[in-house]
């Protein structure tokens, strides 16, 4: 089978919203090449390699690659990506000087030819990402994630999951009761079993996240206590038993629209391992729809709860620090990696449930 590959050239600085934008239109994969050059600071303090030669991209921009199946009208899809970057400056964000690109590719060269880049990598002092496919020998006190991110998922080593997986080794002292909005290939979710979790509900409002997810859980051998559940946000919470609509009263006005399972069996199944309230709620999904269920979160977190949210580029901090400090959680720490940012809140102790 061969499929159209849209190649988009934009800024770095757009990453998150060039890669929604291509998913929302349909991409069955997104694949992100960075710019090169030798005086980019690197975060290589856990050992970290990257790769030579350096490539040709332009300093500043990245190299965004999006698959389409063949039944795709390619170029109305085009012209309305067009549209879609050049509205960005409305939002804060600017794809640049972009251009846009359509070819084709078989699905071997897609689906295979990208592993050759993904090797090992500690993303932490404890965790290291390991693929499938890669022979690893794990050293003393490393705790390995197996990982399979299939066509459609990051490697797990963007900074904006390596913020929250290094959130996540300073939070978790064992026995945690965690929900994890927006899990993709589910790297957040097994690293917080990883370093102690004691169960994990996984969330995810695309039924292929949810697949891969549950793929890599099995992978792990963490099937019995991690459940994945299709969900827009907290959705999933707002049906099934008394006991949760008892603790978990989610606003119906946030722009979130419950698009979970519906059947309430399903729903049942998938609260049974973790009920609000609990003891941290992780996110790494873009600023603007960490703004829209912040009061969410606050509702289902224990008072001493913590909340980490990721997924956040710098010209977004502020607005995210004051959602969150309007909402009554308080700014517990703030995690950095070039130009992302990573919030730690936590639920006053004194909060009611």
């Amino acid at each position: 089978m061969r499929w159209h590959e849209l190649t988009v050239l934009a800024t770095e600085s757009s990453q998150e919203m060039v890669t929604h934008y291509l998913t929302e239109l349909g991409a069955g994969g997104v694949s992100v090449e960075e710019a090169w050059s030798p005086d980019k600071p690197r975060d290589t303090k856990y050992g970290e390699v990257y790769d030579t030669p350096l490539n040709d991209i332009r300093p500043g921009y990245a190299l965004y690659k999006a698959y389409f199946s063949e039944d795709y009208e390619m170029e109305p899809l085009a012209a309305e990506l067009k549209a879609l970057l050049e509205g960005l400056p409305e939002y804060g964000y600017d794809a640049g000087e972009f251009t846009i690109h359509i070819g084709s590719v078989h699905e071997d060269d897609w689906a295979n030819a990208w592993k050759q880049f993904f090797k090992p990598v500690a993303v932490t002092e404890r965790l290291v990402i390991k693929p499938t496919w890669e022979e690893y020998e794990a050293k003393e006190g490393e705790l390995i994630i197996e990982l399979d991110p299939g066509m459609a998922f990051g490697t797990g080593t963007h900074p904006t999951t390596t913020l929250c997986l290094k959130a996540l080794e300073s939070a978790i002292d064992g026995g945690e009761r965690i929900i994890d909005v927006g899990t993709g290939s589910g790297v957040l979710a097994i690293g917080a079993m990883k370093l102690g979790a004691a169960k994990v509900l996984a969330l995810d409002l695309d039924p292929v996240a949810v697949k891969c997810a549950k793929e890599n859980i099995e992978l792990n051998r963490y099937e019995s206590d991690v459940e994945v559940r299709l969900s827009d946000l907290l959705g999933v919470l707002r049906e099934g038993d008394a006991d949760i609509g008892n603790t978990y009263n989610g606003s119906t006005d946030n722009g979130s629209t419950d698009n979970g399972n519906s059947d309430n069996d399903s729903v049942q199944r998938a609260a049974d391992g973790v009920k609000p309230p609990v003891d941290l709620v992780v996110a790494n999904i873009l600023a603007e729809i960490i703004l829209l269920f912040i009061a969410d979160v606050m509702d289902v977190l224990k008072p001493g709860g913590l909340y980490i949210a990721s997924g956040i580029f710098k010209n977004k901090e502020a607005a995210v620090e004051a959602g969150l400090l309007a909402a009554g959680f308080e700014i517990v720490d703030v995690l950095r990696q070039e130009d992302w940012v990573a919030f730690v809140a936590g639920k006053p102790k004194g909060a009611v449930e």
